[in-house]
């Protein structure tokens, strides 16, 4: 223990420092918190720039697809216009038909560098996946269902189906002990 001085303990010299190396300790565990703490601080407004300047690249991005989808547009929208002009000079029903066929190329054409695809379903297995049947008709093969006519054209944007064609289905002929058993 330490020694009595005008009333109060003093501490002795091994507590003494002691109390020197803790108030050393807590003042460097302090400094260190700051020192955390600032790096903490310049940590969030680094990732807040970042995701600003992602942000950024994200729009200007999608705004750069765009314009180019557009200015392929652009010469079918042409292509419409000299149409619609030739039909109110008088041009003959022959070369309109032709001349929207042509447009109707060049908008396919534009959205295929795009990634879009026909989906091809006539003469092929009906799949739910790729088909939306609308109509059925009996059929006399055996096997699968069979797509037998497309009323509107379905279409794949980059693999993945954007809107299934919509088909007229032929039905395979269902053998007669099948037939007795569903009625069962």
């Amino acid at each position: 223990m330490g020694a009595t001085v005008d009333g109060e303990e003093r501490p002795d010299g091994d507590a003494a420092a002691g109390l020197t190396e803790a108030s050393e300790a807590v003042a460097g565990s302090k400094d260190r918190e700051a020192e955390l703490l600032t790096r903490l601080e310049y940590m969030q407004a680094d990732f807040e720039n970042y995701r600003k300047r992602v942000g950024k690249e994200m729009r200007e991005l999608e705004e750069n697809s765009s314009k180019a989808l557009v200015t392929r547009l652009l010469g079918v929208l042409d292509g419409l216009e000299l149409a619609v002009r030739h039909a109110s000079e008088g041009g003959g029903l022959a070369e309109l038909q032709e001349g929207i066929a042509m447009v109707q190329k060049n908008l396919y054409s534009a959205l295929e560098a795009e990634g879009l695809e026909k989906i091809e379903s006539l003469g092929r297995p009906f799949d739910p996946n790729m088909h939306e049947a609308v109509e059925k008709v009996q059929g006399a093969a055996e096997g699968q269902a069979v797509v037998v006519e497309e009323l509107r054209t379905g279409y794949t944007f980059k693999g993945r189906v954007i809107r299934p064609t919509m088909v007229k289905v032929e039905l395979v002929m269902k053998e007669p002990e099948q037939e007795g058993k569903e009625t069962e």
